[in-house]
């Protein structure tokens, strides 16, 4: 396991004053949150699994005092959740707020795509032709692992494409909150092969400068709508949902 170091400062012994009590750096709290944070985003610390201090300071070889700040600053960003009858927990969504998460990002891809499709360049064209051989690759290997890499490259070159830094930034910060409610996206060469056809048809329309079709295939490639958010629903554990807030 990783661990952070504690700068400490002490007096010069030929001061012949004593040892000054430890100081803490004061990135200390924030490498903590960072990787809990990253911890929490990619699902390997899943919605509702019990946080625990004591083992959290023993993991980063660090008092308590950083990873509590760590904490605070988890439960402020609505990662975590601090109770004093049942102690810290992962944040648990409720299933509204994973569907408008969905429907959320879906829209901004569809924006995405609709800016790539009309300020497509030559360039772009030839790098969604290698991110689509990429992905195709990867589904007829059946390696879920590299196909899910290929698929990250084919949406960043999508970002990219659109010319909108602000957008693309929006949509990857909507993607890291939701990511952690995707367990079961691309697990299997049904969803691949899916996958694949729909990436296929949204790379044709930017390539063919057609907005409009760009847009609509981007939307119905994230599982927002009825049928498609029922399947995603499906597929992922119960107890990561707060049913109390619905």
């Amino acid at each position: 396991m990783k661990s952070v170091d504690v700068s400490v400062e002490r007096e010069s012994a030929a001061s012949g004053q004593p040892a000054a009590a430890p100081r803490m750096r004061p990135s200390l709290a924030n490498d903590i949150r960072a990787a809990l944070q990253a911890e929490i985003e990619t699902g390997e610390l899943a919605p509702g699994v019990p946080i625990d201090e004591r083992a959290l300071a023993a993991r980063f070889n660090v008092s308590r005092t950083p990873v509590r700040e760590a904490l605070q600053h988890l439960a402020a960003r609505d990662l975590i959740v601090i109770s004093p009858r049942q102690g810290m927990t992962v944040a648990r969504l409720s299933i509204a707020k994973v569907r408008s998460m969905l429907e959320y990002i879906g829209e901004l891809e569809a924006l995405c795509a609709r800016f790539c499709a009309r300020r497509a360049s030559d360039t772009l064209r030839e790098a969604l032709d290698r991110a689509l051989m990429a992905c195709q690759q990867a589904a007829v290997e059946g390696d879920t692992s590299e196909y899910a890499r290929a698929n990250v490259v084919f949406h960043d070159t999508i970002y990219e494409g659109s010319r909108n830094e602000c957008l693309a930034e929006q949509i990857r910060a909507a993607r890291r909150q939701s990511a952690r409610y995707r367990v079961a996206d691309l697990r299997n060469r049904s969803q691949i092969s899916r996958s694949l056809q729909e990436h296929f048809e949204i790379a044709r329309a930017i390539q063919s400068g057609d907005e409009a079709k760009a847009a609509d295939a981007m939307r119905r490639h994230v599982p927002a709508g009825t049928t498609g958010f029922s399947e995603f629903l499906a597929a992922v554990p119960r107890h990561f949902f707060d049913f109390g807030a619905d």
